[in-house]
C-alpha cells in the first residue's frame, strides 16, 4: 500500500511538468510571443515590450522566491502556495485572450502574462522543493529526469494541438494542416491564435487534478506564532552563511550563468533562424516541435545517468555539448559551414540547423532535469523551499544578460552569427564555477 501511495504522489508530482509545459512552449516561444510582434507591427518595438514584461515579471520572481520559500519551509503548507500561485498561472494565461487585432491594451497584456509567469515559476519553485519526498538520494536523479521528460511531452502535445487546429495563418486564416480554426473561432479577429492563452489556462487547469488528487505534504507543525519574523530571520542567515558553503555558493553561480546561456539560446534561437537562413514559421515551429522531442527522450535518459553516475558529470556533459552548439552557430550560414564555402540553394545549412535543434533540446533538457537534483544535493534537507528560492532567485538574477550582451554583439559586429557569441561565454564561466561544486554538497563532506 505505502509502495503504490509513493508512485500516485510520484505520478502526480510528474503531472505538474506536463500541466505548466506550455507556459514556455506556447506563450513564450513558439505561438504568442511571435503573435505579440505581429499586433505591435514594429519589430524592434515589440522586442523592446516582450524584454520588459519578461524582465518585470523576473524582477519580482527573484525578490520574492527566497522569502515566499523560507515562510513554507517555516510554516506554511506548500499545497496551500501551489492552489494560489497556480490560479495566477489560470488567469494570467487566460487572459491573453484579450490581444484583439487592432484594439489591445499592450500593458493590460504584458500584466496579464507576467501574471501568469509569476504563478508558474512560483509554483514550480514549491513543487521543486517536493522532489526530495519522492525517493532516496539515488532515486531522485531518475524521478526528475522522468518528470521533466512528461513535461516536455505535454508541451510537444499541446504544440501540436495549437498548431493542427488553432494557430490561424495571419495571409490565408487556415492552421498548419490547412483547416479552419477550430471550434468556430473567427480567423479574421485572429481568434484562433488568441486562443492560444485559454487553452493554456484550460490545459493547467485539467492536469493539475492529478497532482492535487495524489501530491501530498508530509505532516508539519502548526505555524508557530511569529513565523514570519522567523522566516526572514533565517533568510538573512542563510544568505550571510552562503559563502561559507563553497559548494552551494558555487553552484548557485555556476548555474546562474549557464541557465542564462540556456534561456539565451532558446529566446533567439527562432529569431537567429528566421533572420540567417531565412526560415517561415512552419520551418520555426518544426524546428521547435524537433527540439521538444528529443529533449523528452534526452531528459528521461538523463534521469537514468543522473541516477547511475550524478548529476555533475550530466551536467559538464551538457556545458560542453551546448558550449559546442553554441560555436557551430557562429560558424553556420546560407553562405559557409564552419568556413567552408557551400553551393548556393544548398540545404546543408538546414540540415545542421535541425541537428542543432535537436541537440539543444536533448542538452537543454537533461541539464535542467540534473540542475534540480543537483540542488536537492546541495541544499539543507531542512530548508529545501527556501533553497529553491535561491534557486529560483539565481536563476532571474541576471537573466537580462545574454539577451542584452547579445544584442550589444549583434549592434556592434552587424552580425547575427557573431551576436550569438557570447552565449559562448556564459557557457564557459558555468563550467569553470562547476570545479569548486562538491557532487554530494557541503553537508555530505562536512
Amino acid at each position: 500500500m505505502a509502495d503504490g501511495s509513493l508512485r500516485k504522489r510520484i505520478w502526480g508530482w510528474f503531472f505538474f511538468d506536463w500541466a505548466s509545459q506550455p507556459y514556455n512552449t506556447l506563450l513564450i516561444t513558439f505561438i504568442f510571443a511571435p503573435y505579440v510582434k505581429e499586433l505591435v507591427g514594429d519589430g524592434t518595438a515589440a522586442q523592446s515590450a516582450w524584454g520588459f514584461g519578461i524582465g518585470t515579471a523576473g524582477l519580482v520572481i527573484a525578490l520574492l522566491a527566497p522569502v515566499l520559500g523560507a515562510l513554507a519551509d517555516t510554516g506554511g503548507n506548500r499545497l496551500r502556495w501551489i492552489w494560489l500561485f497556480s490560479l495566477m498561472y489560470v488567469v494570467g494565461s487566460a487572459g491573453l485572450w484579450f490581444a484583439v487585432p487592432g484594439d489591445f491594451s499592450l500593458i493590460l497584456i504584458l500584466t496579464f502574462f507576467a501574471i501568469g509567469m509569476i504563478g508558474m515559476e512560483f509554483a514550480t519553485t514549491f513543487t521543486n522543493s517536493m522532489l526530495p519526498d519522492l525517493g532516496t538520494r539515488e532515486e531522485i536523479g531518475r524521478i526528475s529526469g522522468n518528470g521533466w521528460a512528461f513535461g516536455y511531452l505535454g508541451g510537444l502535445v499541446a504544440l501540436v494541438i495549437m498548431l493542427a487546429f488553432f494557430a490561424d495563418n495571419a495571409e490565408t486564416g487556415q492552421t498548419l494542416l490547412g483547416l479552419e480554426p477550430a471550434l468556430g473561432l473567427n480567423a479574421e479577429m485572429r481568434e484562433g491564435t488568441r486562443f492560444v492563452g485559454p487553452l493554456t489556462a484550460l490545459w493547467f487547469a485539467v492536469f493539475m487534478i492529478p497532482f492535487f488528487l495524489f501530491v501530498r505534504d508530509p505532516r508539519r507543525k502548526a505555524a508557530p506564532a511569529g513565523a514570519v519574523k522567523r522566516a526572514l530571520t533565517d533568510l538573512r542567515q542563510t544568505l550571510r552563511a552562503l559563502p561559507q558553503n563553497r559548494s552551494l555558493f558555487a553552484y548557485l553561480g555556476s548555474s546562474m550563468f549557464y541557465r542564462d546561456a540556456l534561456n539565451g539560446m532558446y529566446a533567439f534561437g527562432g529569431i537567429y533562424a528566421a533572420g540567417v537562413l531565412g526560415w517561415s514559421v512552419q520551418n520555426v515551429g518544426i524546428f521547435g516541435i524537433i527540439a521538444i522531442i528529443t529533449g523528452a527522450v534526452a531528459a528521461w535518459l538523463g534521469g537514468m545517468a543522473d541516477a547511475r553516475f550524478g548529476p555533475k558529470p550530466v551536467i559538464v556533459a551538457c556545458i560542453l555539448a551546448l558550449t559546442l552548439v553554441g560555436i557551430s552557430i557562429v560558424l553556420i550560414s546560407r553562405e559557409t559551414m564552419f568556413g567552408v564555402p557551400i553551393p548556393a540553394g544548398s540545404a546543408l545549412p538546414d540540415i545542421a540547423f535541425y541537428v542543432i535543434g535537436a541537440v539543444i533540446g536533448a542538452a537543454g533538457g537533461v541539464i535542467q532535469s540534473a540542475s534540480r537534483t543537483m540542488m536537492v544535493r546541495q541544499a539543507n534537507p531542512d530548508r529545501m523551499t527556501e533553497a529553491f528560492g535561491l534557486y529560483a532567485l539565481a536563476g532571474k538574477a541576471t537573466s537580462f544578460l545574454a539577451p542584452l550582451l547579445i544584442g550589444i554583439t549583434t549592434y556592434a559586429t552587424g552580425s547575427q552569427q557573431l551576436g550569438v557569441s557570447p552565449v559562448i561565454g556564459l557557457f564557459l564561466i558555468g563550467l569553470v564555477l562547476l570545479v569548486w561544486v562538491k557532487p554530494n554538497g557541503q553537508q555530505a563532506v562536512a
